[in-house]
């Protein structure tokens, strides 16, 4: 929608009876609420984000100081903003209707391609503010700021709001950003005493966590405390690389290089966003990006489910809609689809001729199909009298049948085969209107094109057949409708994407009546797709407690294994669903099963942070000692992570605290000291740690913390029996390494020690 503008490039100024007058609430913060209105004089969507005065007073000023400006930012990739309600006060923006993509992360498992999408439409947003002049910095910028249209494209949204003055404090500046949960994407450069303000870079520092974010769908510096934050980022620490999916395209190897160079502690040295979108640019075709639903505007190709990525949202589909082509009043043929257009159907029946009826229209659309999409029976009967072509299709392959089973139009279904419309007929992609009917849930069109000679196992291009449709989408009465239908072989075919079978997707997507009603007619519990999961992997994965149930109950495999060497333990302890662990456990699952890498449950469950689950695994018979990839036990991982509650409970579950990984010979208490975990080290040294194990390279835990400066973990080491005499292989005391790395206050501490020891 092109908003009207008020003159000279300021916003409208809107009231409050402007709007109608039920108000959705979509979403509320600490700064305000934001509701779903619509105008009254454009009869469109907007979003209404009301302010708190008391805590956003000085931020509408901005707005109003810097209307004229804020106006002018039309593209795609951002979030229009339409005017201000100086009543509320608020701002009126477009509406997204499928919210932030900070609610999307964590709600849906998205696929790489649409991962490399965001990034680039995110960086495309990025860089059209960033190339005004002056440049329009965001300093806001993450991803409960990033927006999704019904597409899932993504636009940029509050830019504007945030604005450095110049010779403003840099310290309320900083905590009014953490006030408003940023404390996570803001740059090390803003917490030192430097006065400067912040440029481009500190937007591409907030980008490159934004990216970390999409690729792992984790939020950063879990569990972490704001000072912890501060301090590794000060220090150069970032969220960890090493939890990204395992699987995972070669592409995401440069886009993780993209990441650190955008995330660099030097400011300088971080790219520019004309640079960076023109990387993810050449990612993200790389990989070929499947739209979620392809739409293209002026034409009458519609929406449709890009099913060959299941794991996007479900869509309701739509149909060519008449509005997708503007008639033309000067003209004959345009003026009849103006007659279509406006409803009036007898004196359309009228005026149409033969001539009308041979027309091609935009994107090859015959006005069979803006008739039958009108809904009107009788108007198509007359136009198939004029000798129309029932099974005409356009661009995309549409026949004039899949427009009428897009819409509901049933009674049209049945004329147009009783016409010879041909059900076997496809679209572009093979999509036959028996696949539509499956999609759309709409068992009573498909029972008419089935009872009319339609096969219901018919294939698309990538092998989907209707029941794979209705499956995903939980169409139950469309299930049993093609049960009915299908041989018992059928039932365990599969899709050629991700060699799915029916119970696959059904298991997958949480749908527990259809996996029964599956199971009931002889689906294989164990089938396995192409990274030999079963369904029993899947639903363990997505935390369906009910069917993971059935399934078991139906001789599923507990300890059967995927490519990775996963089993279903596995995926229930890397998602934290204790429930599912708890159920496999009591079916027999082995407790302490390694993956190809050689990572348990417990491993798993310890690198995501799941620390009720690592608990739950161990009373359940799983051991806290078995050793992992490299050797690493969960002890290990847990300081590493800087994670000293799961340290204290694994401790106090008898975790060995002197135990060596393999590569290094480092102990928990090595790993924790180079950590900076310093309540990790409390517990670790309360528990009888070796404070002078030494490693491979003959360092003690003294070495690693002397060499990152941490006082307070040296000064425990100290008090505990710490040697300061033991020699590296390097031939270097602890007080040695303090003094090569510059850490004064260390060196004092260790030199006094030294002293008092003499």
């Amino acid at each position: 929608m092109d908003c009207p503008e008020t003159s000279h490039g300021l916003l409208k100024h809107f009231k409050k009876e402007d709007f109608e007058t039920d108000w959705i609430k979509v979403a509320e913060g600490k700064f305000g609420q934001v509701y779903q209105v619509k105008v009254k004089l454009w009869r469109e969507k907007c979003a209404l984000k009301v302010l708190d005065t008391s805590a956003c007073a000085h931020i509408y000023r901005r707005i109003i100081e810097e209307a004229s400006s804020i106006a002018k930012v039309k593209f795609k990739y951002m979030v229009s903003v339409y005017g201000l309600c100086t009543e509320s006060p608020a701002i009126v923006m477009e509406y997204m209707s499928n919210g932030s993509l900070n609610n999307l992360l964590s709600s849906l498992n998205l696929m790489w391609p649409k991962k490399f999408q965001m990034i680039h439409e995110a960086s495309m947003g990025m860089n059209f503010l960033h190339s005004l002049q002056p440049p329009l910095l965001h300093l806001n910028l993450k991803t409960a700021n990033i927006l999704l249209d019904d597409h899932l494209h993504v636009k940029i949204s509050d830019f504007g709001l945030i604005h450095w003055e110049d010779g403003t404090d840099k310290k309320p500046f900083i905590e009014h950003l953490i006030a408003r949960g940023n404390i996570s994407y803001i740059p090390p450069e803003a917490f030192s005493q430097n006065c400067s303000p912040p440029g481009p870079s500190y937007d591409v520092y907030s980008f490159g966590i934004v990216i970390w974010e999409i690729l792992t769908q984790q939020k950063p510096y879990t569990g972490c405390s704001m000072t912890t934050v501060l301090l590794h980022v000060s220090h150069g620490r970032r969220p960890s690389v090493e939890i990204m999916p395992e699987h995972r395209p070669w592409e995401c190897d440069q886009m993780i290089s993209i990441m650190q160079h955008c995330w660099d502690q030097e400011r300088q040295k971080r790219p520019q966003f004309s640079e960076t979108v023109k990387k993810t640019e050449a990612l993200s075709e790389i990989l070929k990006i499947p739209e979620s639903m392809q739409c293209q505007n002026n034409s009458g190709n519609g929406h449709r489910l890009e099913h060959q990525c299941p794991a996007f949202p479900i869509y309701e589909i739509s149909s060519p809609q008449l509005s997708d082509v503007l008639p033309d009043k000067h003209s004959s043929k345009d003026g009849v689809l103006s007659l279509l257009l406006q409803k009036d159907f007898g004196s359309f029946r009228s005026s149409v001729r033969r001539e009308h009826v041979c027309t091609q229209f935009t994107g090859s659309k015959s006005l069979l199909h803006y008739t039958v999409a009108s809904g009107d029976k009788k108007s198509v009967e007359h136009v198939l009298s004029l000798g129309a072509d029932v099974n005409c299709s356009m661009t995309r392959g549409y026949t004039p049948l899949i427009v009428a089973v897009l819409n509901r139009l049933n009674d049209i279904v049945s004329l147009l085969l009783d016409h010879g419309a041909d059900p076997a007929q496809g679209d572009e992609d093979q999509w036959t209107a028996v696949h539509f009917a499956a999609q759309n849930g709409d068992d009573r069109a498909l029972r008419i094109l089935l009872d009319k000679g339609a096969v219901a196992d018919a294939r698309e291009k990538s092998g989907w057949m209707p029941l794979h449709l209705a499956c995903q989408n939980g169409h139950e009465a469309v299930v049993r409708l093609l049960l009915t239908r299908l041989c018992v072989k059928a039932i365990g075919e599969r899709e050629e994407v991700q060699e799915r079978t029916a119970l696959h997707l059904a298991a997958a997507y949480g749908h527990m009546n259809i996996t029964k009603l599956l199971l009931s007619q002889g689906a294989d519990p164990n089938a396995t797709d192409a990274s030999l999961s079963t369904p029993l992997h899947l639903s363990a994965n997505a935390g369906h407690n009910r069917i993971v149930r059935q399934l078991l109950k139906d001789g599923a495999e507990v300890d059967s294994v995927d490519r990775r060497g996963y089993s279903p333990l596995h995926l229930a302890a890397i998602k934290g669903h204790t429930g599912i662990c708890r159920q496999l456990l009591s079916m027999k699952a082995t407790p302490d099963v390694k993956t190809h890498q050689g990572w348990t449950p417990v491993h798993l469950a310890a690198i995501k942070r799941h620390e009720t689950t690592v608990m739950e695994l161990k009373s359940l018979g799983a051991s806290v000692n078995a050793p992992g990839e490299n050797g690493w036990t969960s002890l290990h991982i847990a300081c590493h992570q800087s994670e000293p509650q799961l340290v204290a409970k694994l401790l106090a579950a008898k975790a060995d605290p002197n135990v060596v990984e393999d590569s290094e010979h480092w102990t928990p208490l090595h790993v924790a000291c180079a950590s900076l975990s310093f309540p990790s080290v409390l517990h670790l040294i309360s528990h009888q740690a070796d404070v002078n194990a030494v490693s491979t390279a003959k360092a003690t835990p003294l070495h690693l913390a002397a060499q990152q400066g941490n006082v307070p973990i040296v000064k425990a080491l100290l008090l505990n029996g710490a040697d300061t005499t033991l020699q590296d292989c390097s031939g270097s005391a602890p007080v040695d390494v303090a003094k090569r790395h510059g850490k004064c206050e260390v060196v004092q501490l260790l030199e006094r020690q030294s002293e008092a020891f003499c």
